[in-house]
């Protein structure tokens, strides 16, 4: 075995430990995991860090929501990771008028052969393994909050009946600012289904450069198959799998306490934060920074996975007062100051 990420001692591993006897299979899953990635950045240029964590939140079992400008490249890059990562993917473009039957699926009355009249479901684009909830912030709260029940139960109840939804499957929405006309802020309950929150800013002006001279030619490149969904899924379960430094699970719940207004110990964050994360940010917290030290050939997550992740998974579940944010605090300013205080007194 060539390439093999290492155990490291102090973690404890017995030569019987189970995912020691499944080295070879997670050595060729990280293989292919770093082929996958390298696929979509070569479609996907100047936007390394959302492939990251896009591909991170996929492998954490998790949904994404992908914050940015009209343009930047948020569809392309979900329907290329479908098609990188071998899902059944399926878009819905959400506007003002989108009803939730037109998510989740309706009931039709029918009649048969025999004269017979009968209900039949009839599934919506929400069956399926991957979902482009294009737009999300353009619909109402209420259909907005028809994939609440699919995103965290991976079933929907119509008629009260309920239907299982594929395995795997993700939801990767995304978002214009919200400052711009026409959107509708997503509900909270909503957002901490999310398991991170990707910002895709412009590029600069080499990438700028790269992007209109690929994708402008006869011939642009096309995303390639790399994965199947046996393989994702293996490769989502390696990643539960894999152990937790008791140090960094403790710098995990210390920052989410640090960020609770109700639990902190920096004035800025009591006077500032109207509801900070709750226990559900922690645990997409060490999922995140499990897969993604899986990501990087790694069999244990470190402080350095913390602190690449802390933002895009906490960032959403702030709540910040009217006053902070007139004064100009932002979520990520404090995210980053309460890390910077526990490094501090570590």
């Amino acid at each position: 075995m060539t390439n093999a990420p290492k155990f490291p001692e102090e973690m404890g591993f017995s030569q019987e430990s189970s995912l020691e006897r499944d080295a070879t299979r997670l050595d060729e899953c990280v293989s292919r995991l770093a082929e996958a990635r390298k696929m979509v950045s070569s479609i996907i240029f100047g936007q390394n860090d959302a492939v990251e964590q896009t591909l991170i939140g996929i492998l954490s079992g998790g949904h994404v929501l992908m914050v940015g400008a009209p343009g930047l490249g948020k569809s392309l890059l979900a329907h290329t990771l479908g098609k990188v990562l071998g899902l059944l993917d399926k878009r819905v473009q959400f506007t003002p008028d989108l009803m939730p039957a037109d998510i989740l699926g309706s009931e039709v009355l029918e009649e048969g052969a025999d004269g017979k009249r009968a209900f039949r479901f009839i599934k919506g684009p929400v069956f399926c393994q991957l979902l482009l909830a294009d737009e999300i912030n353009r619909a109402s709260p209420r259909t907005q909050s028809a994939l609440l029940q699919a995103m965290q139960e991976r079933e929907v109840s119509v008629a009260g009946y309920s239907h299982k939804l594929p395995e795997p499957f993700h939801v990767l929405a995304t978002q214009n600012p919200l400052e711009q006309e026409g959107t509708y802020p997503l509900p909270e309950a909503q957002l901490d289904r999310f398991l991170l929150e990707v910002r895709l800013g412009y590029p600069n002006a080499d990438e700028e450069r790269k992007i209109v001279t690929e994708t402008t030619g006869r011939y642009p490149t096309r995303p390639r198959q790399v994965l199947q969904t046996d393989d994702l899924v293996e490769a989502q379960d390696f990643v539960r799998r894999l152990p937790m430094p008791d140090r960094v699970l403790d710098t995990i719940i210390a920052l989410c306490r640090e960020c609770r207004p109700e639990s902190t110990s920096l004035a800025e964050i009591r006077e500032n934060v109207a509801w900070g994360p709750g226990t559900r940010a922690a645990q997409a917290l060490s999922l995140a920074c499990r897969a993604r030290a899986m990501l990087f050939g790694r069999f244990a997550p470190s402080i350095e996975d913390i602190e690449e992740l802390a933002v895009p998974v906490l960032r959403h579940r702030f709540g910040l007062t009217y006053g902070a944010r007139a004064e100009g605090f932002t979520a990520k300013g404090l995210i980053t100051d309460a890390l910077a205080h526990l490094q501090e007194n570590s």
